[in-house]
């Protein structure tokens, strides 16, 4: 049973850990490289990650400086920042890339907060999915005779406990980046 929830706790763990790369990549108003973390770049045929094509930079907070370690995939860069559809508008000077990060609007704040707060409960749906799979194998342990019916409880309780140390979690988590988002 010990086995059945470490697998839920690592499954759980993942979970939050997915949710707090997601949140990062959400756009706040202010420079933060890893808006372009999940951003491929088409480099010579090969979807490249940015980050291996590129020392990114965040010289001032409305600003993300691209410097490519081959000039050659600049125009590739500005293109994929382009295409990535995050409401940037990258701009070159044959060296460097340069991605003024514009201000929210107050609509855009709470549109993104909202998306934050979706996001959140995906994570919550993915720890409960964790949840609920342990809890069918230590069903499936008591109905075979590995364990008694007072360890079945048991184990339904520490799934339980984890279940809801997760779901706080995420849920600081996302107010943590709506407060962020929503600040003027």
């Amino acid at each position: 049973m010990d086995e059945v929830i470490r697998d839920a706790n690592a499954r759980m763990q993942a979970s939050l850990e997915a949710l707090g790369r997601e949140l990062r990549s959400v756009r706040t108003g202010r420079a933060n490289i890893s808006i372009l973390d999940d951003l491929l770049v088409e480099y010579y045929g090969t979807s490249t990650p940015i980050n291996q094509l590129a020392s990114l930079s965040v010289p001032d907070p409305q600003l993300i400086v691209v410097q490519p370690y081959d000039k050659t995939a600049i125009g590739d860069i500005e293109r994929a920042i382009l295409q990535a559809d995050l409401g940037l508008n990258p701009s070159n000077d044959g060296a460097v890339v340069r991605v003024p990060i514009p201000e929210l609007t107050e609509e855009r704040r709470k549109e993104m907060a909202k998306h934050a707060g979706a996001l959140a409960e995906e994570g919550k749906t993915e720890v409960r999915q964790a949840r609920r799979d342990a809890n069918e194998s230590i069903k499936k342990l008591e109905h075979d005779k590995a364990i008694s019916q007072d360890d079945e409880h048991r184990g339904y309780d520490k799934v339980q406990d984890l279940t809801k140390v997760y779901c706080e979690r995420i849920d600081q988590a996302a107010a943590a980046k709506q407060s962020e988002l929503l600040e003027i």
